[in-house]
Order: structure tokens, then C-alpha cells, then sequence
């Protein structure tokens, strides 16, 4: 599976501890920078170029194909940003639990970290469990996520 990665200052140091980590694992990752710690840059600009390429390339409800993890100081700026891009669903969490219900659920496709407040080792765990999470594929869950996909035509 694919994984596109990007963060903005706040998120620049848990983004590479990220990228290292699901390497390991055997994710194909494309890192979408910042390359170089930047305290200046601004977390749209990184939100917009991972949600614009899993906009692109996700095939649809259900589909694994490709995945995104954002990461800025509190999570919330870039997942924003990466929510106004067609096709993408961003969450924010906190902790596996939610993790887990946001791809069983929601589908989620791309994963938002704080920077700040999420702990390395358990920033690993939530991005592991996202990624192996399978969208439930419920009726009512679908129906619903079709009616978001509706909204944005």
C-alpha cells in the first residue's frame, strides 16, 4: 500500500519518525516534505499536496490503494485543509480506539497527528492501526459516506 506523507514545522520531526517506521514495516512511502525543518512554512500548503494526490489516486469507498498521513502541531489546521479536497476524508485522533472506528466507520483516508501532544511510540501504534484497519463495509456506513461524496459535486 501506498502512503503519502507530509507535515508542516510543527509536525516536521514525528512526520520522519513516522516515514522511518512504516518503511520498516514495508509501506511504500512518498514523503511530501518539508525536506528541511522550516519554521516559517504553513500547514495548508502541506495539507493541499498530500489530499490533492490521495484525491487523485484513491479508488473509491472500501478501496486501500493509497493512504495519507498529515501532521501538524495540533492535527486539526492541516486536516482541515486537507478536508476541501474532493475524495479526501481527514480525521484528527488521539488514540488507536479512534483510529480503528475512523476506518471501520468513516473510511478515512488520510491521518491527522499532533506534533505536540502525540508521543512518538504511540503515534506509531495509531498510524499502525489505522493502516491495518479494514473499512467495515456496512450498508448504513456506506450509505452515509455517499451522501458526504454527494456533497461534494
Amino acid at each position: 500500500m501506498k502512503v503519502i506523507i507530509g507535515a508542516d514545522h510543527g509536525g516536521f520531526k514525528l512526520k520522519n519518525v513516522l516515514k522511518k517506521f512504516l518503511e520498516e514495516k514495508g509501506y511504500d512511502i512518498k514523503d511530501e516534505g518539508p525536506y528541511e525543518l522550516d519554521p516559517d512554512d504553513d500547514y495548508p500548503d502541506y495539507g493541499r499536496k498530500v489530499a490533492e494526490k490521495i484525491g487523485r489516486e484513491a479508488k473509491g469507498i472500501g478501496q486501500k490503494n493509497v493512504m495519507g498521513i498529515l501532521v501538524c502541531r495540533s492535527a486539526a489546521g492541516i486536516i482541515i485543509a486537507a478536508n476541501k479536497v474532493r475524495g479526501v476524508r481527514g480525521v484528527a485522533v488521539v488514540n488507536e480506539t479512534q483510529a480503528r472506528h475512523s476506518r471501520k466507520h468513516n473510511d478515512a483516508n488520510v491521518l491527522g497527528l499532533s506534533g505536540d501532544w502525540t508521543p512518538e511510540e504511540e503515534a506509531k501504534k495509531i498510524a499502525a492501526t489505522w493502516l491495518e484497519t479494514h473499512y467495515s463495509n456496512e450498508e448504513r456506513h456506506t450509505r452515509r459516506l455517499k451522501k458526504i461524496a454527494a456533497m461534494e459535486k
